[in-house]
Formats: structure tokens, C-alpha cells, sequence
């Protein structure tokens, strides 16, 4: 049966807009793989590519700049991915940029990222390598996800046990929980170690303050930081020093005296007939010695006094000096 005109032009029709439609299908799929437009090779390398595919697309800073044209293994752990970058951009893209994997949204297929470089190095050239960023695999998140789980569990396991013992009393935290006595003692402890800090904050304050009053020459401190006392007492020293000498001497002399009596020799040797008058004298004399006893004491004891062992201690070195 022969074909009408009008089924003719249907058929002519249909084939026009089909071949419209086909036309336009790779047109747009040509676009989108930049197959129609100026484009060069751009290059990286990665140790693991995580399912990319050909044909994949290549971003830069979230925009579609290009496709991935072919994917080459170099070695057992270098993989080489070649992509076809839009010319026009090569000029934003720096030397220093970085191409990571990442996947178009949760299910999505895998893209290449090129991440924008920091420094101000030239843009890059076709044929170039750029740096990749390895994104971190699934299988390795299961791994640190399961030793994670395993820590935990044992870290799980542990605070039960030491629950369960702090319940039964056990150990020292497991005393003060569930021993009442070794809880009042321990607070008992901690009020008297208050009552202790505040009496050493109180006894410091006090010893501050008489720190502080030092300086006041009301004190015997304070006065003895008086210049004008000082040499007064070093004066007063001297002094004592130098009758102690001279009564030293006094005490020598009587002593020679009194044998030259007790020998018969010179005139005093008469006054000796009187009883009276011999045992004045031994009793005077017994009174000069008592009191040269004393007083060598009282400078033997001025001497280890704090306030003055320095002076004397300084008096000492002189003599020392003088006599070599």
C-alpha cells in the first residue's frame, strides 16, 4: 500500500525533529564535557582516586571548569588524572593550588575540587602538575570508628567495675561514700584546717605588723638604728672596757701589796699588829675581788650579748692587728 502525501510529511517531520533533538543531546553533552569549547590538559597525581570515573567533573572553587579525560596508573601508588581545564581559566588557577576528590553530594559521582593556592606564585601552564590533597577513605574511617568502639567498650567495662566496687565500700573513695565515720572525720579534718588557716593568716598578719614596727625608734630595734645611739654605746663599751683594764691593774697591785704585808716587808707591816684593822682590810679586799669577779662577768655576758657581740667581735680583730 502506497504511502499518502500527508503520512510522507509526518515521517519527514519526525525524522527532523528527532535529528533536532539528537543535535542538540550532543550539543549539550558536548558543553558539558567541554568537548566544543578551547580547552588545554592540566595533570595531578594520587595515591587513591576513591571511584572517579571519566568524565567526572572538575571544579574550581565550586565551579565546573572542566571534565577528567583520563586516569593512568604510574605505579603501585602513584595514580595520574588528566583533566581538560577551560582555557579561560587557566589564568585564575596558581601553581600552588591543590586538587582533592570529593563526591557530588551524599550519593552523588566523584568530582575533582581545585582548591584556590594561598601564595602569589604565577598561574599555571597547560601540561602542568599540580598538587593533590588524598581525601581520608571510608575503609579507614570503619577502622578508627571500630577501635574507637572497642576503646570504649573497655573504657565502659573499667567504670563499671570501679562503680561496683565504690558501691561495696571498696577503696578509699568507696569508704568516704559508704563509711559515715571516715566521712564525719574527714569533715571534722577540713574544719580545723580552716580554723588552722585562719589563725596562720591571723599570725601573719600579726607578724607583719611587728615587721613593720621596726622601723619605729620607739623599740629597742628602732633605736638601735639610731647612728647617734650606736656611737653611744660603742662609746659606753670603750668605756667599760677600759676600767675593767684599770681595775685589773688596782686588783694586781693590791695583790702585791698584800703579800709584801703578809711577808713583813715595808712600813704597812706595822699597821698589821692591829687585828682590828687587818681584818678591815682582808674584808675590803674581799669585797674589791667579788666585784672584779662581777664585773669581768658582767662583760663576759656583754659580750655574748646579740646586740654587742658584733663590736666586740670587731674589737677583738683590731687587737689582733695591733699586735702582729
Amino acid at each position: 500500500m502506497e504511502k499518502t502525501t500527508s503520512q510522507k510529511i509526518r515521517l519527514g517531520l519526525f525524522v527532523i525533529i528527532g535529528l533536532i533533538l539528537f543535535v542538540l543531546a550532543i550539543y549539550f553533552i558536548g558543553d558539558k564535557q567541554k568537548m566544543f569549547g578551547k580547552t588545554n590538559h592540566l595533570e595531578t597525581i594520587f595515591t587513591n582516586v576513591n571511584g572517579l570515573q571519566l568524565g567526572n567533573n572538575v571544579r574550581f572553587s565550586g565551579v565546573n571548569v572542566g571534565t577528567v579525560r583520563g586516569i593512568e596508573m604510574v605505579n603501585d601508588s602513584n595514580i595520574k588524572v588528566d583533566m581538560i581545564i577551560d582555557k579561560t581559566i587557566f589564568r585564575h588557577i596558581k601553581k600552588d593550588a591543590i586538587a582533592t576528590i570529593g563526591s557530588d553530594g551524599l550519593v552523588g559521582s566523584m568530582v575533582i575540587n581545585i582548591l584556590p593556592g594561598k601564595g602569589k606564585l604565577p598561574p599555571v601552564v597547560p601540561g602542568d602538575v599540580i598538587e593533590s590533597l588524598n581525601r581520608i577513605r571510608t575503609d579507614d574511617l570503619l577502622n578508627t570508628f571500630s577501635k574507637t568502639n572497642k576503646n570504649a567498650a573497655l573504657l565502659t567495662e573499667n567504670l563499671l567495675e570501679i562503680t561496683t566496687e565504690i558501691n561495696k565500700g571498696k577503696g578509699t573513695v568507696g569508704l568516704l561514700i559508704n563509711d559515715i565515720e571516715v566521712a564525719n572525720d574527714l569533715k571534722e579534718t577540713i574544719h580545723y584546717l580552716k580554723i588552722s588557716g585562719k589563725q596562720t593568716s591571723e599570725s601573719i598578719t600579726n607578724l607583719n605588723k611587728i615587721i613593720n614596727s621596726l622601723n619605729n625608734k620607739d623599740n629597742v630595734i628602732g633605736v638601735l638604728k639610731d647612728t647617734a645611739v650606736a656611737n653611744n654605746i660603742k662609746t659606753i663599751i670603750n668605756n667599760l672596757d677600759q676600767s675593767s683594764s684599770e681595775i685589773n691593774k688596782v686588783v694586781d697591785n693590791l695583790n702585791k701589796t698584800i703579800l709584801n704585808i703578809k711577808d713583813g716587808k715595808g712600813a704597812i707591816n706595822y699597821l698589821s699588829n692591829d687585828p682590828r684593822l687587818v681584818k678591815k682590810i682582808d674584808s675590803t679586799m674581799t669585797n674589791i675581788n667579788e666585784a672584779s669577779v662581777r664585773l669581768n662577768e658582767n662583760l663576759e655576758a656583754l659580750k655574748h650579748n646579740f646586740l654587742f657581740r658584733g663590736y666586740f667581735r670587731k674589737q677583738e680583730r683590731k687587737k689582733l692587728k695591733e699586735d702582729k
